[in-house]
C-alpha cells in the first residue's frame, strides 16, 4: 500500500538534515529504482524520533560502484553483493540488494535470493518493521507498506508476518520483546500463538542467544525480560528479579552498566559459566560479580556497590588496615592477622556492623596481652 504523501513527509522530516542530503544524492545515482530506507529507521521516524541507524535497500544497481561513488570509506561483501558505507560521523550504513530469503534449516541462517523491494519488506520480522521510505532518482518520497505495518504502528501492536516466523527464526521472539519494552508495544495474538514454537527452537537458533545478550544492553533490560515472561518465554533466562531492581536503580539516576546486568543474571543462573558462554559475555561480568560479593571496599556509585546493595543488603564497610592501626595494632604482620580474624567473623555472621567489628577486635587484642605484637 502507498500511503498519502504527508505520511512520507512526516517520516522524512525526522531524519537528520545531513542524512537527508546523503540519501538524496544516493538515490540520484542508484538508477531508475531509486533507494528505500527500510526497517527501524522508518518506524522510529514515524514515531517522531530521529533515527541514527540507517539501512538502505536498492532495487536496481551495482552496490560496489555505487558505494565507491559516495566518496566515503566502504567495505564490499561480494558473497551477498552488498556494501557497508561509513558516514563522516562514523556510523555504518548497509546498502543491500532487494532480496527474498528461504530457511533450508529452521534456526539456521537464511539463504538470500534475488527479489523485489516488496519481497524484501515481506521477509522481515514484524509488520511495523516492514515499512519503507522510497526515494526516486528525482527525490520524490513515498511510504511503502506491504503488510499493514503503519496501522500496527499506530495501534502499538507487534505482529509477525507469517505463521512460521518464529519457527524459522526464534530470535525474532527476543527481538520482539526488546522492541515491546522499549516502544511500549503489545503483542498481537498471532505473536503469542508462536511463543511455544520459539521456545522449542531456542537451542537450535544461535541468533536467539545473541539477541538475549543484546537484551542486556536495552535501556531497561529488566522490563524486556519481563515481557518475555509475560509472553510465556520466561524459561529462556534464569530468574530476572535482580534485573528489575537494577532498572529501578537506573531510573533513579544510578550508573548501571551492561556488565552489572550481566553479573546479576549470572548470579541467578544455576550454571553461571554455561550461561556466560552461551551469551558470549566474556570474563568481565563474572569478575564484577566476584568483587560485588567480596568485602573489598568500593566507592559509592560504582557497579560493585550497586550490585552489593542488592546481593548483600546487610553488607557494611568493613574495618580496614588503617582502622586496625588506629585501634592499637602495631604495623606489621599483626595487621593482617587482625583483618583475617575479622573476615572469619564476618563469614560466620558473628559481626554485622563496623561497631561490632571494633568490639570484636578489642576483645581479640585483649587476649593477646598488653605487649603482644601479634
Amino acid at each position: 500500500m502507498i500511503h498519502p504523501a504527508g505520511v512520507a513527509e512526516a517520516a522524512w522530516a525526522h531524519l537528520r538534515a545531513d542524512d537527508r542530503a546523503w540519501l538524496l544524492a544516493l538515490a540520484a545515482r542508484a538508477g531508475a529504482g531509486g533507494v528505500a530506507l527500510v526497517g527501524g529507521a522508518v518506524r522510529d521516524a514515524l514515531l517522531g524520533e530521529t533515527p541514527l541507524d540507517l539501512d538502505v535497500v536498492i532495487p536496481d544497481g551495482d552496490m560496489e560502484p555505487l558505494a565507491a561513488a559516495t566518496g566515503l570509506p566502504f567495505v564490499f561483501h561480494p558473497a551477498f553483493g552488498n556494501a557497508t558505507v561509513t558516514l563522516p560521523d562514523g556510523r555504518a550504513v548497509d546498502l543491500v540488494r532487494a532480496r527474498r530469503e528461504v530457511y533450508p534449516v529452521p534456526g539456521g541462517n537464511p539463504v538470500p535470493q534475488p527479489g523485489t523491494l516488496a519481497d524484501d519488506l515481506r521477509r522481515r520480522d514484524f509488520a511495523l518493521n516492514a515499512l519503507a521510505l522510497h526515494l526516486s532518482p528525482t527525490g520524490t518520497r513515498t511510504l511503502l507498506d506491504e503488510v499493514g505495518g503503519l496501522d500496527d504502528l499506530r495501534a502499538r501492536v507487534l505482529r509477525p508476518l507469517h505463521a512460521a516466523s518464529f519457527h524459522e527464526d526464534a530470535s525474532r521472539l527476543v527481538r520482539g520483546a526488546r522492541l515491546a519494552a522499549r516502544l511500549d508495544l503489545r503483542a498481537h495474538p498471532d505473536l503469542l500463538a508462536q511463543v511455544p514454537d520459539a521456545v522449542a527452537m531456542a537451542d537450535r537458533t544461535p541468533r536467539l542467544w545473541a539477541e538475549l545478550r543484546l537484551l542486556l544492553h536495552e535501556p531497561r533490560p529488566g522490563r524486556a525480560a519481563g515481557v518475555l515472561r509475560e509472553w510465556g518465554a520466561g524459561t529462556l533466562l534464569p530468574d530476572t528479579a535482580l534485573l528489575d531492581a537494577l532498572d529501578a536503580r537506573r531510573d533513579a539516576g544510578a550508573a548501571v552498566p551492561f556488565t552489572a546486568y550481566a553479573a546479576a543474571l549470572l548470579h541467578a543462573a544455576p550454571d553461571p559459566g554455561a550461561l556466560a558462554g552461551r551469551l558470549s559475555l566474556g570474563d568481565r561480568p563474572a569478575a564484577l560479580l566476584d568483587r560485588a560479593l567480596s568485602d573489598t571496599p568500593f566507592p559509592d556509585g560504582t557497579p560493585e556497590r550497586e550490585l552489593r546493595a542488592l546481593l548483600r543488603p546487610d553488607a557494611y564497610p568493613p574495618l580496614t588496615g588503617r582502622d586496625v592501626l588506629t585501634l592499637g595494632v602495631p604495623p606489621g604482620r599483626g595487621v593482617g592477622e587482625a583483618l583475617g580474624h575479622l573476615a572469619a567473623l564476618r563469614r560466620a555472621g558473628q559481626v554485622r556492623s563496623p561497631d561490632e567489628e571494633r568490639a570484636a577486635l578489642k576483645a581479640f587484642l585483649a587476649t593477646k596481652g598488653p605487649h603482644a605484637s601479634l
